[in-house]
């Protein structure tokens, strides 16, 4: 099947990649089982933990569903149009892209006002040295998202609150992989987003939440119309 031992940097995301790839090339067709979690442990060289965490990304996009006692198989219900072009954002409702942004406004905007008023210098330089990850990523949307996601964090961090740190890391997956990535992929890394990101961290060390907040929002606003006209355009 064309499958690579793989190194132990980005395990997950090497493995689930070329899980795709033998969906998108037919390899695996719709309604077919994939090999089993020992029979991929063995083919990639790596642990069953990182095989579980690359088709539990799958399962979650509702690429392959799992059956306790008899495997996992590619989903039946993936569209030629889904398998050819392989855009996981795609996948997800517009009520829970909406919703995804809903919970952004409410944890980011308190995180954000809690930044501003409690950043150090420390938290500015951190800020600053992913912002410069994030140009210098900007042709390449994994990494590009990967710092992405480590702004936002970041931006929690400086909140001195533990818990929303916390939370944060406890979503990861769901916000890097499901949204930050897949939505840089669909749309493309483009200035507005690093200008976006830029005017965050101006906003923050002017101490000036409601800056900050007006650059989050406008972003968002901006991706979901992009969203719902490739939507549309699908249909």
């Amino acid at each position: 099947m064309g499958l690579k031992s793989i190194d132990k940097q980005s395990i997950v995301n090497s493995v689930y990649e070329q899980l795709k790839e033998n969906i998108i090339n037919g390899t695996w067709p719709p309604g077919s089982k994939i090999p089993s979690e020992t029979q991929l442990q063995k083919m990639f060289n790596v642990s069953r933990v990182s095989i579980r965490s690359a088709i539990q990304r799958l399962r979650g996009l509702g690429i392959v569903v799992t059956y306790q006692g008899k495997g996992t198989f590619v989903s039946e219900d993936i569209g030629e149009v889904h398998i050819n072009d392989f855009i996981p954002i795609m996948h997800l409702s517009e009520e829970e892209f909406l919703d995804m942004m809903v919970f952004r406004q409410t944890m980011e905007y308190k995180c954000l006002d809690l930044a501003v008023a409690n950043a150090t210098s420390e938290d500015f330089e951190n800020m600053e040295e992913i912002l410069n990850e994030m140009l210098r990523c900007k042709d390449d949307y994994k990494k590009y998202s990967e710092a992405d996601f480590n702004f936002h964090l970041a931006i929690a961090k400086a909140s001195k609150n533990k818990v929303f740190y916390r939370v944060m890391l406890s979503i990861r997956d769901l916000y890097y992989y499901y949204y930050l990535e897949e939505l840089n992929r669909v749309l493309g890394v483009t200035l507005e987003s690093i200008e976006a990101h830029l005017q965050i961290f101006r906003a923050i060390q002017n101490r000036d939440a409601d800056t900050a907040k007006q650059s989050i929002s406008k972003a968002m606003e901006t991706n979901s119309e992009i969203i719902k006209k490739l939507k549309a355009s699908r249909k």
